[in-house]
């Protein structure tokens, strides 16, 4: 079982277009199961035709709550006659915070923290005027809201070009960092993604919706896209992305 669950979670690349780009084709397992469900015992595992399933660290696959489990669980009815993980973001999101997050917060918090020293919403455009507005109508709540929040005051910049931020302005917000192992994989997650730890945190503490950080995350994009025409592979891209960060919503919504 562990060399079936490794080949499906950890040997393949996941984005489609990453696995077009290096001329892949997945090599997608079987469906070798009936029924997923959650079962009883120790947290809320994931048993598939009543046998427990083990992360690809063999570990059990069990979420710390109900509705987690049953999501994960619909993940696996969903597959049709071969698996495919790149369908399956709640369950890969799981296995990471299972084998990896849970051993070793720290460093995920510290990754998390490093963001938040060059923060998307703190880059801002000089011009147009209105990709400027957009910026600030998008990124100057979030920024108000950790100032509120945590007393943490950002510096902002015009361009790309690096701007340290105060030590206690990260010290302030790294303290919002949750430390419990399945919402900060989802906060790690969540800042990845978007590029924004600040963003996460917004999402984290319920400041904000999650449409409202999915669309600051991609205010450069957008307005790009107005002016210069769709990008589809872009747009591929961007709705991979999409499902795992709706997977890690779920992990905060529903979470522990």
């Amino acid at each position: 079982m562990r060399d079936i669950f490794t080949e499906i979670f950890e040997n393949q690349p996941l984005d489609p277009t990453e696995s077009a780009r290096r001329s892949l084709r997945p090599k997608l397992r079987k469906r070798f199961y009936q029924r997923a469900h959650v079962g009883d015992g120790e947290g809320f595992p994931l048993l598939l035709d009543g046998k427990p399933v083990k992360t690809p660290a063999r570990r059990a696959l069990a979420a710390p709550a109900r509705t987690l489990a049953e999501m994960i669980a619909d993940e696996w009815n969903a597959q049709q006659d071969v698996i495919d993980p790149a369908g399956m973001p709640l369950t890969r999101l799981a296995n990471a915070v299972i084998d990896a997050v849970a051993d070793a917060p720290g460093p995920v918090a510290d990754e998390v923290a490093k963001y938040l020293g060059a923060d998307l919403v703190c880059y801002r455009s000089a011009a147009p005027e209105g990709l400027v507005a957009r910026q600030a109508s998008a990124w100057d709540p979030v920024l108000a809201w950790a100032r509120d929040k945590f007393g943490a005051r950002f510096v902002l910049e015009q361009g790309v070009m690096h701007v340290g931020q105060p030590g206690e302005t990260i010290a302030a917000v790294r303290a919002g960092i949750p430390a419990e192992p399945w919402k900060l994989g989802a906060v790690s997650s969540v800042t990845t993604l978007t590029g924004s730890g600040l963003l996460a945190l917004a999402l984290a503490h319920g400041a904000l919706e999650p449409d409202a950080v999915w669309a600051a995350a991609h205010v450069d994009e957008d307005w790009q896209m107005e002016f210069w025409g769709r990008d589809e592979l872009l747009l591929e891209r961007r709705a991979f992305r999409f499902a795992e960060f709706k997977a890690a919503d779920a992990v905060l919504r529903h979470g522990p």
